[in-house]
């Protein structure tokens, strides 16, 4: 078994390794894992093997921008074509999911890339656009999502996805993200991490970060727990401060 470290904990894995046949349909992953990855190999276990979930504040208003971006249909503006809730996979990756947006935009030429869309003249070049709850931030987990669904376009219609953009729900702000070889070759390498991990069935430890404050599964997860190295400890001030335990005797 190796140990890979990604954001702040360390995860067990199986060996990451380049899968040399293309993974089958049962074998895919949501790319949204990617991001659940690398903000926090814990919480991407949690939810991923043991299926363990909350809701907090922050998840509803992620949710509600998605259930937005995904009302299926083909919106239409001149030279820019809107798809919404486009199916993506990826058996290279070993990825599947749902893009929220894919923009369509004609080409100048046919020299200058893109395909062909039905019942349209000239090229169009997809263009994965990812929605954010609340402002933009620089997130590099963000980066990676978008770029795994770039790749999946790629594989899929077979033509290059230079870049794409994420968008902001609350700021109403667009950041473009280019898709270079660094971003391609960090997207392939967490896909693999991901894989590799559901291949092991392991949640790796709890460790304590600012950002566990956001995280919905802060009280499954008990990070705090892992930073005060005693279950004892923890367990006997839950204990004192539960009124029902006040008037019991042994």
């Amino acid at each position: 078994m190796a140990f890979i470290q990604t954001g702040d904990a360390t995860t067990p894995t199986a060996p990451v390794r380049t899968q040399l046949m293309p993974y089958s349909d049962d074998q895919l992953l949501p790319i949204s894992a990617l991001e659940h990855l690398l903000y926090c190999p814990r919480q991407c276990a949690l939810i991923h093997i043991e299926r363990v979930w909350a809701e907090n504040a922050l998840t509803v208003q992620g949710t509600l921008a998605h259930d937005r971006a995904h009302q299926p249909g083909l919106e239409s503006r001149r030279d820019l074509r809107v798809s919404r809730a486009l199916s993506l996979r990826s058996a290279r990756l070993g990825l599947a999911g749902v893009a929220d947006v894919v923009e369509w935009h004609r080409q100048q030429s046919d020299g200058d890339g893109g395909v062909a869309l039905p019942g349209t003249a000239g090229r169009w070049l997809p263009w994965p656009v990812e929605y954010k709850r609340g402002r933009l931030r620089s997130e590099r987990s963000f980066e990676v999502q978008l770029c795994a669904q770039a790749l999946c376009l790629e594989e899929m219609l077979g033509v290059p996805v230079p870049a794409g953009a994420l968008y902001g729900g609350a700021s109403h702000q667009r950041c473009e993200v280019h898709f270079d070889a660094a971003l391609r070759s960090e997207t392939a390498t967490a896909a693999a991490e991901l894989h590799a991990m559901i291949a092991v069935g392991q949640t790796p430890p709890a460790v304590w970060s600012p950002k566990c404050r956001a995280c919905s599964l802060l009280e499954l997860c008990l990070p705090r727990l892992a930073v005060s190295g005693s279950a004892r400890r923890y367990l006997d001030h839950a204990l004192r401060n539960d009124p029902g335990t006040e008037n019991s005797a042994p």
